[in-house]
């Protein structure tokens, strides 16, 4: 036969028969207060699954949030891409290089006398499309610049419209098409 906890531990000698005694009559009381005053006895142990649950339950908010992030990130890299290759424009392999920093590195692209031009003045532009860059419209590089900024490498605000205030050298002419 089987003996209940208290009476294993009355048995061993860890607990006297006073003690025993003790701890019945105050959980009977305790039953007794529970049900005369409808009043729930405070169980730690279920409050803290409670608090691990909420806890849970807002790390996989914050997860779900950063995948939700991940996933907008890869979204607008494929609209991105999808743009550039839609309207790039091609570039001359033998044709004149155009310089220009990406990173603080110096990269050229060789494009042709006009294309090189536009460029200067602002109707066309150069992004990045992985490892490599391409020649787009102005247009199309205000697309890709509102929905990342970092991919539009060179997009030269056109001179006609920009405003110069109070420029000493403004009657001199800066050339853009420096080979440097």
């Amino acid at each position: 036969m089987k003996l209940s906890l208290q009476e294993q531990l009355l048995k061993s000698g860890l607990v006297s028969s006073a003690q025993a005694k003790s701890v019945k009559s105050d959980k009977h009381k305790q039953n007794q207060q529970q049900r005369k005053n409808k009043i729930e006895v405070v169980d730690e142990a279920k409050e803290l699954a409670q608090k691990a649950q909420a806890e849970k339950l807002e790390r996989d908010r914050e997860l779900n949030h950063l995948r939700q992030q991940q996933e907008e990130q890869k979204q607008l890299a494929a609209q991105i891409k999808q743009i550039i290759e839609l309207n790039r424009l091609p570039t001359a392999g033998d044709g004149l290089a155009y310089n220009f920093t990406d990173n603080n590195k110096v990269k050229r692209i060789y494009v042709s006398a006009e294309m090189r031009d536009q460029i200067a003045e602002g109707r066309l532009a150069i992004v990045k499309l992985g490892q490599t860059y391409e020649v787009v419209s102005a247009e199309t590089a205000r697309k890709i610049q509102s929905r990342d900024a970092a991919s539009v490498i060179v997009f030269n605000v056109d001179k006609k419209n920009a405003e110069t205030t109070d420029d000493a050298y403004a009657q001199y002419q800066i050339p853009d098409d420096l080979i440097w």
